[in-house]
């Protein structure tokens, strides 16, 4: 017998070596990724953010002076609200000049050097931009008014109906604004109705005619050429209308209210998505040209299915915006929320999602009430811990860092004022925002005790749970990791990111009023003992603690991302190696 164990051992030895091979081979390796697919985004409302002259509204040159604070929040992105020249009917999404800047704010030449103090700090920067509609004031809507033969068609315009009882004109048909009443008003200039989805200062441009589509490509070229990473596209699903101007059947709302109608001729038109389409073949072209990735971000409310057809066409072939905005935490993470309809919210956007693109997590903006206040201030860590570490990108309302608050008293032009008070930087004058104690929104009365210095000094906070989150963000697991979600019961939600070669991570919320202890034995590749990679400020745990799989136990509305040290298939084949020896060893 002695004879044969050579053969034998080396017959094994090239058997198992093939296994480990074989092990090896089956796993590939993830894809490189965009810098947007994994970026945290971070939107300014630059009348807010800060006040670099005095005047107590915020502008260009303080955000710029800002930019060392951005970057050491680890952010990746900025977006602004307009910042263009507007009548600020409605604070800047009236627009009567796409090239120019709000004198309030500033100048060109201070945006440019914006964009480049940004680009400095490694940070992209992105315009908000508003292609349903331009203001009334702007220079387009006046020439079209007087009849200008250029701009006539530049609007939707059409002659009004006479009231048959009364012979009064009204408006072409029954159409209703997003802020309640007609949505036409009559225009003496040009003795017709023109539209407008919103306020009367916002007349809606006319995408039928291809000059108007030519003029707003043209737009978006030059923002291109001053350098912008990309664009954000406000209220997208309102670009098209009926051409046949047909009423609107009756919906669920009150009499006068935007809901009083359904809205199947004024929303979501088909021709909307190639106007989108096109200008992602734009962006795609440019950056090719200058070596980047520009992305298109669209806001849409509407149905899953409509907001879906942004990322793509129905055939997968005509690319559209990178993400669309995924308002789902904003509707569905509230005060009273569990962890099964948690997941079922994550999983609505998810189980929707073409293959291979990339979701948003948006917790909040200019246009929906603070995290704090919506949910309440004892959730805002625990949806900062859940933003950050899901898959894709997470986009964050300036402020929501500190955990700021609404102020009810603060509304003075529009309902939404409430959620756009100042920057609240220290618990100096106008909380740092400003040197001018009159501000053009009143300071929320919390400043002095909520604010970035004190959260900066404080052991923990916050400011520091964001920052943690955010530099957890660039590791290969939360970059590329296989995620996998369940509920561990109603009131825990948790969730993996496994990537092979690289520890493991898992965020575990506790959606109950009360503490709970979990145990996460399910997750069937995680090891007995894990450790507290981050814990929100407030938690029983701390960065470093150990705790047993079988017991994780969380105080009410606490958060932890765990880490497991897996590592994957290199255990297989160490195994793989283990027993090759030993067969070796047995052989002799």
């Amino acid at each position: 017998m002695k004879f044969y164990r050579p053969l034998v051992t080396v017959s094994l030895t090239v058997a198992l070596l093939s296994a480990c091979a074989l092990q090896a081979a089956e796993v590939r390796e993830p894809d490189e990724k965009d810098w947007y697919q994994h970026a945290t985004f971070y939107q300014i409302y630059p009348r807010s953010f800060q006040d670099s002259n005095g005047d107590g509204i915020g502008d260009l040159k303080g955000i710029t002076a800002r930019m060392e604070y951005l970057a050491g929040l680890g952010i990746d992105a900025t977006w602004l609200s307009p910042p263009f020249v507007s009548p600020l009917a409605d604070f800047g999404y009236d627009v009567a000049d796409f090239y120019d800047i709000q004198p309030e704010y500033g100048t060109l030449a201070d945006m440019e050097e914006l964009i480049a103090e940004a680009h400095r700090h490694g940070i992209k920067l992105m315009l908000d931009f508003i292609p349903n509609h331009s203001s009334d004031e702007h220079d387009w809507f006046v020439q079209s008014a007087n009849g200008v033969a250029k701009y006539r068609d530049y609007y939707i315009w059409r002659p009004g109906r006479q009231n048959s009882q009364t012979g009064a004109l009204e408006p072409p048909n029954n159409w209703i604004s997003v802020f309640g009443g007609p949505a036409w008003t009559y225009d003496e200039r040009r003795g017709e109705f023109y539209l407008h989805q919103f306020t009367k200062k916002q007349a809606d441009l006319n995408y039928r005619n291809p000059a108007v589509v030519e003029e707003m490509t043209k737009m978006l070229s030059f923002w291109l050429e001053k350098g912008v990473d990309g664009f954000r596209l406000d209220a997208i699903n309102h670009m098209f209308e009926d051409a046949q101007l047909r009423d609107e059947p009756p919906g669920w709302g009150a009499p006068g209210t935007y809901d009083e109608l359904d809205h199947i001729y004024t929303k979501d038109n088909p021709d909307t998505y190639n106007v989108v389409y096109g200008w992602r073949q734009l962006c795609d072209d440019f950056g090719r040209r200058m070596n980047k990735t520009i992305i298109i971000m669209t806001e849409a409310y509407a149905s899953i299915e409509n907001t879906m057809l942004y990322y793509e066409d129905a055939t997968g072939t005509r690319q559209g915006a990178h993400m669309p905005f995924n308002f789902q935490l904003i509707y569905d993470f509230r005060h009273d929320q569990n962890a099964i309809g948690l997941k079922q919210s994550i999983d609505f956007w998810l189980n929707h999602m073409p293959a291979r693109h990339t979701a948003s997590w948006v917790a909040g903006s200019h246009d929906h009430s603070r995290v704090g206040s919506r949910v309440g201030l004892e959730h805002v860590d625990q949806v900062l811990t859940l933003l950050h570490t899901l898959p894709g990108t997470s986009i964050t309302y300036y402020g929501e860092e500190i955990g700021m608050l609404d102020f009810k008293d603060a509304q003075l032009y529009d309902n939404r004022d409430p959620n756009r008070t100042p920057m609240q930087w220290d618990n100096s004058i106008s909380a740092g925002f400003s040197t001018n104690r009159t501000t053009w929104l009143r300071l929320h009365p919390d400043y002095p005790t909520r604010n970035v210095a004190m959260q900066e000094a404080a052991e923990k906070s916050t400011l520091k749970h964001f920052r943690t989150l955010t530099a957890l963000r660039r590791h290969p697991t939360l970059v590329h990791g296989e995620f996998k979600h369940r509920t561990v019961g109603r009131d825990v939600y948790a969730f993996s990111r496994e990537l092979h070669g690289e520890d493991t991570l898992v965020t575990v919320l506790n959606m109950a009023t009360s503490s709970r202890t979990v145990d996460l034995g399910d997750f069937v590749n995680l090891p007995a003992r894990l450790t507290v990679e981050i814990a929100q400020p407030m938690s029983n745990y701390k960065a470093g603690d150990e705790v047993d799989i079988h017991q994780v136990t969380l105080l009410q509305h606490d958060s932890v991302v765990l880490r497991a040290v897996v590592s994957g298939a290199s255990v297989v084949r160490l195994s793989l190696i283990v027993a090759l020896l030993a067969a070796v060893e047995h052989l002799f």
